[in-house]
């Protein structure tokens, strides 16, 4: 699916200049929920085949920064990204697959979680991060 007018326009709305690299990165995340950056990587070089792996990383950084993708990493994970973000949802992850889906947030509003000891800090959000198996991987073979 090749960058949308609304790609352009969700970079500008977020301060970023619109390249060629950043709507591509866009696009992959968008397309592939949960997606690791070798395969964001690997999409981008489909479409653009000179751009290097830290131009990847670089978008990647900047737009995490910028508020249009969220970076997550479950406990013995490689990075992933998402283009859900400012909702405060959870992630179900598969201990055999390691598939990850989305979790409405159970309170609806941020942090979700009261901590016990806050310590001081003004608390936002909470990452809850529930483990198990998937469908797939529970069916015996």
């Amino acid at each position: 699916m090749p960058p949308t007018t609304e790609h352009s326009e969700m970079l500008r709305a977020a301060s970023l200049r619109v390249t060629r690299p950043r709507l591509t990165v866009l696009d992959a995340v968008l397309a592939n929920p949960h997606v690791d950056t070798e395969t964001v990587y690997r999409t981008v070089r489909d479409t653009l085949p000179v751009v290097s792996r830290q131009a990847v990383y670089d978008v990647l950084a900047a737009l995490t920064t910028a508020g249009l993708l969220r970076r997550i990493q479950p406990s013995g994970s490689v990075a992933r990204y998402e283009s859900r973000v400012g909702d405060n949802h959870h992630h179900l992850v598969c201990r055999s697959c390691g598939a990850i889906e989305d979790v409405d947030c159970a309170v609806g509003e941020a942090p979700c979680l009261t901590a016990s000891q806050p310590h001081g800090y003004t608390i936002d959000e909470a990452e809850v991060v529930y483990w198990g198996t998937c469908p797939r991987c529970s069916v015996p073979q």
